[in-house]
């Protein structure tokens, strides 16, 4: 029997063979897939990477989470910071140039020494992560993190990875200034405590700008981002200075820094905002507010007012509020922060307010501010006495609606009787309440209904606050006609249209369904100290995005805001005049609470049910409006007028050192005259008893000639007087719609109301 050579011993069998053929056309196959999928892979990436940019830098930097910023201006008028506000990202971006010189240096050395010479990945670094890695993450450039910090993409998966390097090769192509990618990661890095970019951890960390900070503060802010929380220069300040010196170390091996800028750094002794030996800079208005800092009454509606008006141009309420908290924007504010600090002074600690002896914090008095200037300007504003304790807490400065009292009668009644020429300084008006729906209505301070043969002029009825007068003048001029100045004029905007002017007691008297403001009313007071114009109140100049494009604006570029002539600037003089008699005449309701040094005109006010107290008045800075209560309604016992005093208080404070000032008015259109106080008519030769008055010079009344000759006949009926005939006039009886407009005035249109409840509401004016 033969043996099988080795040569026979090769030879495989036919299954062998079958197989091998087998294996090696799946592997050729497999070969040739994996191939043809490399190649597009390749060429995918390589049309990527060439592509236009997949990641806009400019488009992140506005988009970015930022911090807003307040601005205020000060003395100057050069704008300075007053608080920030952020939401979980506080971030404000920086230019880098406007950075030390070290911060970048800083971070290259330690993050990415061949940043500059790379092309967004270090192939390097990254083979050595992934093999370092057990092939889950490779080594980052500073590009690669860049891409990480803006899509906010952190998982450890291979198709992440892949995304990261095509979007940091795409970046470098079509950013071929290294610079403009390391500010863009400078201002995206998060720096523990809710610190996102080099500024805010300067100021966080240091107090400081981050322009300002030296080499070896540079490198303590550089190694936390490695690992916040094991490097946090306030949490643990000695892990932060032992990577710190490595920094250094790694800056002095690449040639960024000397051997003796080396040393410097490493002796430096560095002092945290946390440390006993931190002294703020009170001159540096970059430093970020505490986060718990609470914010002024003024702040809060800036903050309102922005979102507001955010979603007047289409915003939601959700976007408008983002934008606020995340949108770096930059507020610049009409705050005057001398009078906002006088004003919170008083407010705090309750000063000249009446004591009180409670159980209760709900049992203490509660008031409201608002200062304005002459053009809508908001210079102060205080929505609650004591304490603040919340931020965007309750402001009763613009959210505490209020019946206005005796403090309406200007707007609703006086002004409207001037402009419409139903009545002047001097005309005699019965002091006698009306007839409505069976009653005869209002009474005045003390119960008293005034009398028939009772008449006084209209400066008095404003000075000594008639309800009688305003009564019987308001009837004159019909409800629309009131309403109509109260709403579409002085924009009281939270009267109930079907309620507030169905009844007298609304706009003669102040009882409003509705009630009002100080904003509104401050607002509405400023036309009788302007010439007769309504300013829309504004509490800020402009906004403008993080790019410094304006968004929103107040004020236009000449600095003037646009004013709407709401009364001709002859009533407003007129008034003016006339309210000044409430602080300096006799019996006038506001006496003893005059600003010292200053004229003064105004309107004070006491709801029906004594719950309400108002001042709103002005001098030639600045009109004021002061409401003083409880959050609830419930009587206000305590005596005079508190909404006065506080007036008078804060007031004082705030013109104290101020240059003398006048009202300014046109001769060609209000005049001074005497007129006869028997006959309300400007006084002639024969006249005995005479006084001053203001006059529009279009309406001058007619000479006297009673106490000097024959009288006058009169020329109209109604409640008031405007001849030589003093022979009492019986008053307005206005039982029904159709009665009310058969004894009104034939100049005045007919006035039509609705059934409604007798008026039984006792006297409101109780100065």
């Amino acid at each position: 029997m033969r043996k099988k050579t080795s040569k026979q011993n090769s030879k495989m069998s036919p299954k062998a063979k079958a197989i091998l053929k087998a294996l090696l056309a799946v592997g050729f196959t497999g070969f040739m897939i994996c191939l043809i999928i490399g190649s597009y892979v390749l060429h995918d990436m390589v049309k990527s990477v060439n592509g236009e940019s997949l990641v806009d830098l400019e488009f992140y930097k506005q988009n970015q989470d930022q911090t807003t910023i307040i601005y205020v201006y000060d003395g100057e008028n050069n704008p300075v910071e007053l608080t920030r506000l952020h939401g979980e990202q506080n971030r404000v971006w920086v230019d880098l140039d406007d950075m030390s010189e070290w911060m970048g240096k800083a971070f290259v050395a330690l993050e990415d020494k061949r940043f500059y010479e790379h092309h967004g990945v270090d192939w390097v670094r990254t083979v050595l992560g992934v093999i370092k890695n057990k092939f889950k993450q490779g080594g980052s450039t500073i590009t690669q993190q860049l891409i990480k910090n803006l899509t906010g993409e952190n998982d450890r998966t291979i198709s992440r990875k892949y995304y990261e390097i095509i979007s940091a090769l795409n970046l470098e192509k079509n950013y071929d200034d290294k610079d403009v990618i390391l500010e863009a990661y400078l201002n995206t890095i998060y720096l523990s405590h809710g610190c996102y970019g080099v500024q805010t951890a300067a100021e966080k960390y240091f107090g400081k700008d981050v322009s300002e900070l030296n080499l070896a503060e540079c490198a303590s802010l550089a190694v936390i981002t490695q690992t916040p929380a094991d490097y946090d220069p306030l949490w643990q300040p000695e892990n932060n200075k032992k990577r710190q010196e490595l920094c250094l170390k790694y800056m002095l091996e690449q040639g960024m820094i000397t051997q003796e800028q080396h040393d410097e750094a490493v002796a430096y002794e560095l002092v945290f905002t946390n440390s006993e030996k931190y002294v703020a800079d009170d001159e540096d208005d970059t430093v970020t507010a505490e986060e718990n800092e609470i914010q002024s009454y003024y702040t809060d509606y800036v903050i309102s007012s922005v979102i507001r008006d955010l979603k007047e141009q289409g915003y939601s309420n959700y976007e408008a509020t983002k934008m606020i908290y995340s949108g770096g924007l930059r507020i610049y504010s009409s705050v005057d922060t001398r009078i906002q600090e006088i004003a919170e002074d008083v407010y705090v600690h309750r000063t000249n307010f009446p004591s009180q002896r409670v159980s209760s914090t709900d049992d203490l008095y509660q008031s409201a501010m608002t200062i304005m200037d002459y053009k809508g300007r908001i210079v102060a504003m205080v929505g609650g006495a004591g304490e603040k304790t919340q931020n965007r807490t309750n402001n009763r400065a613009v959210s505490a609606v209020r019946q206005p009292g005796s403090s309406i009668k200007p707007l609703s009644v006086y002004a409207p009787a001037i402009e419409e020429d139903y009545a002047t300084w001097s005309t005699l008006v019965q002091n006698y309440g009306i007839i409505w729906r069976g009653n005869r209505w209002p009474e005045n301070y003390g119960g008293s209904l005034g009398s028939p043969d009772s008449y006084v002029t209209v400066q008095y009825a404003i000075a000594i606050s008639y309800n009688t007068v305003a009564a019987q003048l308001l009837m004159k001029l019909g409800f629309e006609t009131s309403y109509d100045y109260l709403t579409n004029k002085f924009h009281i905007t939270t009267l109930v249209d079907g309620e507030d002017n169905t009844q007298p007691s609304a706009m003669a008297t102040g009882g409003t369904h509705g009630g009002v403001t100080t904003l509104q009313m401050a607002a509405a007071f400023a036309a009788f100290g302007n010439g007769g114009k309504y300013y829309k109140p504004y509490c800020y100049d402009y906004v403008t995005d993080s790019t410094g494009n304006i968004i929103l604006q107040n004020v236009s570029q000449d600095g003037e805001p646009q004013g709407e002539q709401v009364i001709s600037p002859e009533t407003a003089y007129v008034m003016n005049e006339m309210m000044r008699t409430v602080f300096v005449g006799a019996g006038g309701t506001g006496r003893g609470y005059g600003v010292s040094g200053f004229t003064t005109f105004g309107k004070t006010g006491t709801s029906s049910a004594n719950n309400d107290r108002w001042c709103v008045a002005g001098t030639p800075y600045y009109v004021a409006a002061v409401w003083f209560g409880y959050d609830y309604n419930k009587e206000v016992k305590a005596s005079g007028n508190p909404s006065g005093l506080i007036f008078k208080t804060v007031m004082d404070r705030v013109h104290k050192n101020l240059a003398p000032k006048s009202f300014e008015r046109n001769t060609d259109q209000a005049v001074q005259r005497t007129y006869c106080t028997e006959t309300g008519l400007l006084a002639g030769d024969g006249c005995y008893s005479k006084a001053s008055g203001w006059y529009k010079v279009s309406n001058l009344p007619a000479t006297c000639t009673k106490c000097g000759g024959a009288p006058e006949e009169p020329t109209e009926e109604g409640t008031t007087q405007a001849s030589g005939d003093n022979t009492p006039k019986p008053p307005v009886e206005a039982t029904n719609p159709q009665e009310t407009t058969t004894k009104v005035a034939e100049t005045t249109a007919p006035v039509t109301t609705p059934p409604a409840p007798p008026v039984t509401e006792p006297a409101e004016e109780g100065e």
